[in-house]
């Protein structure tokens, strides 16, 4: 985890935020000088104090450590940085200073956020086991196992043993000791946030690919767990090596907008502070500068840059109802944004962010942004997780600051060690990990019994049945989203209800165009590694997709006549006898427009010929008969049993379905007289059987029995057509 000296083009720091209590809420602390880890440095090298004496070297860190957790034990720290001066003693970084320059460094940047004391003592020792003969079973025996854990898990696996996959398992590790203790990944984000700052000795092509993990997964990381302080620094310093030129030009923009003799931020804050003053809120007013790549993407988006364009106002109050308070007071006297409003306090971010975002126009123009928080809500926003302290400790029983946030499993974390344990190989974890951290929001979609589902923005219903059933997403059918049937490429927003439709059928597989719709990592392993695990079905199911897709003509059996295919005729089969008709002699047929069978209510019509055609009387036909001046019949049931009846199912796509489904037909003694099914629309699929049934009393058995078979999720009798008998 060594890294190399000053790095030549490391972003300097930002202009400082500019401060002004409306209402003092606390004595401010004195705000330390930045450090010089240099001759920091230098000081470890002198050894460990007297017994009883903090040594001098983790005084800066010991000053930050207080300023968060005034009454910490420091036996801890001062055991941990005797181990780790002496251990590292003799080895220097490439930069040519004391190794210990850098476990003092990281443990400083996680001190100055707020990290307790058992991550601080890890963060010392993190590189011992790594690079010194410090074993983890010394580090448990001295420290205990919480530290000996979290040493383990940033420690990285050797290059000898695993090879080109080293840094992928390594990843891999951490991140299954991160789903145990969150706080491994804030030591691995501050060694990161350190070996950046001081990678300009690197070669040129390193430090690049350095940068590229770093922005690709350790950036994404860090905003999920909310260490914006961590985030923003990696990307300005990213920035800094992978697009030089427009870091110089972002630069640039910051000095010179730094040199203007006005500042529409600082009157606006000005004018919040009297707006807060007046309304009698306790607030505290800053102003705080966007970062070099916050800079860039405003400029990208909007071109030249305003002088509000540079930060944002940030008003600190001590309540939540406050936050609501001075967002009232601002939204009438000032011109607010309305476009702009977010409340992220009520709805909070998936990395524990809460917050009111606003904005308010000035006369010339500019508009402003506003961001309303309390101070612990702030300290959160800064430093995530790293700001809950020990997250497995017990609760205190009555927190300052509302309840406690446990971060030890966020949804986002569970579906990535899911998927992580099915990856076949490290180049699939690899690439399919960068894959998945790109996907940088995430919404709340809420199941039927109350529960939720955590998924990516863009989620489709495949993917919250994969992440709601694993493997056994494989007998999904179909969805409702917010209680309408839905197909399983649905893409669900936040909010949605989600009811999964699983099939009964243990044999049930998924289908290859699934992986058109799967956009998280867990679905898709899963359906590529049925669909390896059974080559011939996948075969066989891509050719069967195949040939109902392309066929866009209906399906029909052989030489079963098509009852559409020509002006209605007299059937010459039994099952017509069963009308008796009030016209002696006439030949008596049932309308296919609307095939009614017993008990439905009908009614005759005398056609051309002699014949009489029976129709239901709710068939459209009926009226357009009467209309006509066609005389109507009187028909009633006789006493054969046998009818012809139009049944149509809806389903979705699923391979066999079709001979399910006549087999289900058949075993209720129907005979299919014609059969279309329609091309295949967003997974679902239309089929209109015509059967000969020997007694309509089946009717019903046959409905249901086919409504069993799994994917078809409607039965009902065709509708009545428009065109007569």
């Amino acid at each position: 985890m060594s890294a190399e000296a000053t790095n030549s083009v490391t972003p300097g720091p930002m202009p400082g935020a500019v401060s002004a209590a409306v209402t003092p809420t606390a004595p401010r602390r004195k705000a330390r000088p930045r450090i010089d880890l240099r001759r920091l440095g230098r000081a470890a090298l002198l050894g460990p104090a007297a017994r009883g004496r903090l040594p001098d070297a983790i005084s800066h860190v010991v000053e930050a450590h207080r300023a968060h957790h005034p009454d910490a034990d420091l036996e801890p720290l001062r055991h941990a940085y005797v181990l780790a001066e002496s251990s590292h003693r003799g080895q220097m970084r490439k930069s040519g200073e004391p190794y210990i320059t850098h476990p003092l460094a990281v443990t400083l940047i996680l001190a100055e956020l707020g990290a307790e004391t058992t991550t601080l003592t890890a963060s010392l020792l993190h590189d011992t086991v790594e690079d010194t003969d410090v074993t983890l079973d010394q580090v448990r025996d001295q420290f205990g196992e919480e530290v000996r854990y979290l040493v383990d898990g940033v420690t990285k696996l050797e290059k000898v043993d695993y090879g080109a996959a080293a840094e992928p398992e390594t990843f891999r590790k951490m991140l299954v000791a991160t789903g145990n203790d969150v706080r491994v990944m804030s030591i691995k984000l501050a060694d990161r946030l350190h070996n950046m700052r001081t990678l300009g000795v690197m070669r040129p092509e390193k430090q690049e690919r350095i940068a590229k993990v770093t922005r690709d997964v350790l950036i994404p990381l860090a905003e999920r767990l909310g260490v914006q302080a961590l985030k923003t620094e990696l990307e300005d310093l990213v920035f800094a090596i992978l697009h030089p030129e427009e870091y110089a030009h972002t630069r640039e923009l910051i000095v010179r907008n730094a040199a203007r003799a006005d500042d529409p931020l600082a009157e606006v804050a000005d004018e919040v502070r009297g707006v807060l003053r007046e309304a009698d809120i306790t607030a505290e007013v800053l102003i705080r500068p966007r970062h070099f790549v916050s800079v860039h993407r405003v400029s990208r988006k909007r071109g030249r840059l305003r002088g509000s364009d540079f930060g944002r106002v940030l008003v600190l109050v001590n309540e939540d109802a406050d936050c609501y308070g001075v967002l009232g007071e601002l939204h009438t006297c000032m011109k607010p944004v309305v476009s702009e409003f977010k409340d992220f306090i009520a709805v909070p971010k998936f990395n524990l962010y809460q917050s009111l975002h606003t904005a308010v126009a000035r006369e010339d123009g500019q508009v402003v942004e506003v961001l309303i928080r309390t101070h612990q809500m702030h300290k959160v926003a800064e430093a995530g997780v790293v700001a809950l302290g020990n997250p497995y400790a017990p609760a205190p029983e009555d927190p300052a600051d509302g309840e406690r946030v446990d971060p030890t499993r966020p949804g986002w974390l569970s579906r990535l060690l899911d998927w992580q344990e099915a990856a076949p190989d490290p180049d699939h974890f690899w690439s399919t990990l960068r894959e998945d951290l790109a996907q940088d929001r995430e919404i709340t979609v809420f199941r039927p019994d109350g529960g939720t589902l955590g998924l990516p923005e863009g989620a489709t219903c495949v993917d919250a049945a994969y992440a709601q059933y694993g493997e056994d997403a494989h007998a999904c059918i179909g969805a409702r989203v917010n209680g309408r049937l839905a197909t399983l490429s649905t893409v669900l927003r936040d909010g949605d209800t989600v009811q999964l439709l699983m099939g009964q059928d243990p044999a049930s597989e998924p289908s290859r165009e699934w992986l058109e719709h799967a956009h998280t990592p867990a679905a898709r392993i899963a359906i590529q590694r049925w669909l390896a695990a059974h080559p011939a079905q996948a075969e066989s199911q891509q050719q069967s997709e195949a040939r109902i897709a392309g066929d866009r003509s209906a399906l029909r059996p052989v030489d079963v006549p098509d009852p559409d295919a020509a002006p209605e005729q007299p059937v010459d089969r039994p099952g017509t006898g069963h009308v008796l008709a009030d016209l002696p002699g006439s030949t008596v047929r049932l309308a296919r427009c609307c095939t009614p069978v017993p008990p439905d209510e009908i009614t005759g019509f005398a056609v051309r010929g002699g014949a009489v055609t029976v129709h239901r009387v709710e068939c459209a036909a009926v009226a357009r008969m009467k209309d006509g001046g066609r005389a109507e019949v009187g028909v009633r049931w006789g006493e054969t049993a046998e009818c012809r009846v139009t049944l149509v199912a809806e389903s979705f796509v699923r391979p066999h379905l079709l001979a399910d489904l006549t087999e289900a037909m058949a075993s209720e003694g129907a005979e299919i007289v014609s059969a279309t099914v329609e091309p295949p629309t967003q997974q679902q699929v239309r089929h209109t059987y015509t059967v000969q049934l020997p007694d309509a009393g089946h009717l019903p058995a046959l409905m249901r029995a086919m409504r069993n078979v799994a994917g078809v999720y409607d039965v009902s009798r065709a509708q009545p057509q428009l065109q007569g008998g």
